[in-house]
């Protein structure tokens, strides 16, 4: 029990943390013009059980949010999610967020790019820029980011399985535009786990994979201090049809392991963690969304200290970005997909999200048009505008139900964490990196977070079919007056046009450099040694061999893998 006497020293504290920030010069007022206090708390003199477990913004275990000040110190990151087509096309799109508010740029890649293919290979044919924006080479990246100085404009980069090479790519376009490297912010999110958990865009097997990140790790505590190399993704695990505990629980296990792979590389857990971040999805269960926001600041803080070493806050720290749920968008009646949106945005908003990106109406059907775009962008900033959310830090702590779902969430997620170890042969597992690695490469191996995940899909299938659970416009309310929509559609001449420009470089560029750089590449993976690859990778990119071309030469000794199918 906390006392009341201990409440009030919280208070206290948070009084001096807040006084001692910088706030925002804005108008915290309600509507009607009431003052409103920057945080709430139980009255004084009062005794609240487990408050320890609640207590204030800005200190451990960080329920309440990472900062005193909430959204008053700093709004979240309008980042929008964007890639289509070319390089150029996709440049536009970019130009236009950014003119319309946007904070900064999240790049989607095509299915042939986030699966290390170059646009002319057999496997990319009718699938360039169709998903996402397709990159062959640096060449492509210094159109994508043409006229947007990538020293001042912090990039998300949503890829996997050949992240380390692109993300060089990205170097070496910010080094031809003069950037100083070192100074460079932003996150990519080199997250292989949930590949072979729910996605499935892996390219080797599992311990290569980690060998490149834990690579970029070191590289970018060395070298890029502000990048992060790492987001852990639970919003593809959910998107896949996780539960929101599933989802909760197998990505902090995800960022667990990769805090293990940190440390079996020598790093400091205070240095290298504050480059961990995650992304989770805002799903339309609204109460149940916030909680899971909550339990994960609270857990990822409390294993930090007291199971990996952690001393610091900022190593402490869960910073997450949050998308909107994709799954929760329908083709049927498209103009309702606003308003699950909004609800969206807005739990991801009340639940302390550290950035956002807001679905269009019509990505269940393709990729957004400009306008269902601008509706996405406009959306979070009428939440950030003109609801007041940004005037008191968690409005909501306190709730009893709120906190109720907080404390359940993090107990079926620790649940799940003692499986997970278990199945990797418990805390004392023999592994070179660490015990929840060993029990999540078992987990994968063995189909048991597939399987997972695709017994709660079903199971809130014939919830749906049975009519339990409702979705409006498809098994409820579904005679409509709304009619189709204008869609984007990408076009065959996009794919022609890539491969010809690629073939132009090709001839253009010095072959001999590219062999070269290859073959020092393919060299230092076969090395006994084990030298970082990063530096040989942004060679060959500088270079201007093509993603394909790098990825495959990893493969000639990484080798490849397939999954185990489970029944």
């Amino acid at each position: 029990m906390v006392t009341s006497d201990e409440i009030e020293a919280g208070r206290a504290r948070w009084q001096q943390r807040y006084d001692a920030a910088r706030t925002r010069d804005a108008d915290f007022t309600t509507l009607s013009g009431q003052e409103v206090d920057p945080v709430y708390g139980p009255p004084e003199g009062a005794e609240v059980p487990g408050f320890e477990r609640i207590g204030w913004p800005g200190e451990f275990p960080y329920t309440r949010g990472l900062h005193p000040t909430g959204y008053r110190g700093r709004t979240w990151t309008i980042r929008q999610f964007a890639g289509f087509g070319n390089a150029r096309q996709t440049n536009e799109r970019y130009k236009m967020i950014l003119a319309s508010g946007g904070g900064g740029l999240s790049v989607a890649f095509d299915m042939p790019t986030l699966m290390g293919h170059d646009s002319d290979a057999p496997f990319a044919l009718g699938e360039v820029g169709h998903c996402g924006v397709a990159v062959d080479s640096t060449a492509d990246m210094d159109v994508l980011f043409d006229g947007i100085p990538l020293g001042e404009v912090t990039t998300s980069m949503t890829i996997s399985g050949p992240a380390v090479p692109a993300f060089c790519m990205y170097l070496a376009a910010a080094e031809r535009q003069g950037a100083d490297l070192s100074a460079l912010n932003g996150t990519l999110q080199t997250d292989i786990f949930k590949e072979y958990i729910a996605q499935k865009e892996w390219l080797y097997p599992p311990e290569p994979h980690l060998r490149l990140i834990g690579d970029l790790m070191e590289y970018c505590a060395e070298n890029i201090p502000a990048f992060k190399p790492l987001s852990v993704s639970g919003y593809h695990i959910r998107e896949a049809g996780a539960t929101a505990a599933e989802e909760l629980a197998f990505t902090l296990a995800d960022g667990f392991g990769y805090v293990e792979l940190g440390l079996s590389r020598g790093l400091d857990v205070d240095a290298f963690a504050p480059g961990l971040s995650f992304f989770f999805d805002a799903h339309i269960d609204f109460f149940e969304e916030i909680a899971k926001f909550r339990a994960a600041r609270r857990i990822w803080a409390r294993w930090m200290r007291d199971r990996y070493g952690a001393t610091t806050a900022k190593a402490q720290w869960l910073r997450f970005h949050t998308q909107t749920a994709g799954v929760s968008l329908t083709a049927q009646q498209p103009y309702n997909n606003v308003v699950r949106t909004a609800v969206e945005a807005l739990s991801a908003v009340l639940g302390g999200t550290n950035s956002l990106h807001t679905n269009a109406l019509d990505e269940t059907l393709a990729l957004p048009t400009e306008q269902a775009a601008e509706i996405a962008l406009r959306t979070q900033q009428v939440l950030m505008e003109e609801t007041g959310v940004a005037n008191v830090a968690d409005p909501l702590g306190g709730s009893y139900y709120v906190e109720a779902l907080t404390d359940r969430m993090e107990a079926e997620a620790e649940r799940i964490f003692d499986r997970i170890l278990r199945m990797g042969g418990g805390e004392d597992a023999e592994h070179e990196i660490g015990p929840m690695v060993s029990g999540i490469l078992a987990g994968i191996r063995s189909g048991w977070f597939s399987s997972q995940i695709a017994e709660s899909a079903f199971q809130y299938q014939q919830a749906l079919e049975k009519g339990d659970k409702r979705i409006v416009g498809v098994n409820t309310a579904t005679n409509t007056v709304s009619g189709e929509l204008d869609i984007l559609r990408i076009g065959h001449e996009v794919e022609r046009e890539q491969v010809a420009e690629l073939k132009r470089r090709r001839a253009a560029r010095d072959q001999g450099a590219v062999d070269a750089a290859l073959a020092r590449l393919l060299a230092a993976v076969r090395d006994p040694a084990r030298p970082n690859l990063v530096p040989v990778l942004l060679d060959a990119a500088r270079a201007e061999a093509t993603l394909g071309e790098i990825c495959s030469t990893m493969g000639e000794e990484f080798g490849t893998y397939v999954e185990d199918p489970q029944f």
